[in-house]
């Protein structure tokens, strides 16, 4: 029988200005999107997609109960690429325990990314 759940799809970042976000995050994650709409702008980062919505309150809170972590080969560089992209620290890279090391930062539109270096780590099938 087949496993009903297939795992994690989609990260979604709310944003005030759509193509602002967008070109940050184009250049924060070095990559383009593949789909560009003024409604929804998506990126495929190591085959998970990262999206972008835009929201009309540009001073809405921003929940932090959930937080969506990006794997990565090593968690200090790529903090401190995000860093020097104009987000900011929101928790600096801790080794967790086993060599798996976790970070965090807010995208300048106060949404926090995740970031995780997890060797033991191995997608299913």
């Amino acid at each position: 029988m087949k496993k009903p759940y297939l795992g994690l799809r989609t990260a979604i970042y709310y944003v005030p200005n759509l193509n602002e976000a967008k070109e940050w995050y184009a250049k924060a994650f070095e990559t383009q999107p593949y789909f560009d709409e003024p409604f929804y702008v998506g990126f495929n980062i190591g085959g998970y997609e990262l999206g972008l919505l835009p929201t009309e309150n540009k001073s809405e809170e921003k929940s932090e109960a959930v937080v969506a972590y990006w794997g990565v080969n090593d968690a200090q560089a790529s903090y401190d690429q995000l860093l020097a992209h104009g987000a900011s620290s929101h928790g600096k890279p801790t080794d967790v325990g086993g060599g798996i090391i976790t970070a965090e930062v807010k995208d300048p539109y106060g949404n926090v990314i995740g970031i995780i270096h997890n060797p033991h780590f191995k997608l299913e099938g």
